[in-house]
């Protein structure tokens, strides 16, 4: 069992659009995801422009790889370095906890995913957005 910074089971952050980097729903940790796409996050119009002048379009389709292209509202796994890149600029899209992977807890400290969490009530929702 894939265990969440919060210490419970991990549950999945989206499945439309399908996200994770093995694209089954889940921030998993896997051994050959170099980026480290741990936490699930809100995507937000700021991250993901801040992504797109950076170098990483999230937002255009690539059919090619099972993507779509994300949209303000997607849930999608991140990579825990470029979230916190994100944090540093100003820009960080809001954590769902028991979506995260506790790997990304070697990268960011369980208070400042916990000071970006979407709020409880929603976490609970269906992995679907």
């Amino acid at each position: 069992m894939a265990v969440n910074v919060l210490g419970g089971e991990l549950l999945a952050c989206s499945f439309d659009p399908l996200t994770g980097y093995t694209r089954d729903g889940c921030c998993q940790s896997d051994p050959q995801d170099r980026g480290g796409h741990w936490i699930c996050a809100r995507m937000t119009s700021e991250f993901l422009d801040h992504s797109f002048s950076v170098g990483n379009d999230l937002t255009t389709p690539r059919p090619q790889w099972r993507f779509a292209g994300l949209r303000p509202g997607d849930r999608w796994c991140v990579c825990a370095h470029r979230w916190l890149d994100a944090l540093e600029e100003g820009v960080a899209p809001p954590v769902i906890l028991q979506a995260t992977n506790e790997a990304a807890l070697n990268v960011v400290p369980l208070e400042v995913l916990q000071a970006h969490a979407w709020p409880t009530s929603q976490e609970g929702r269906d992995a679907s957005r």
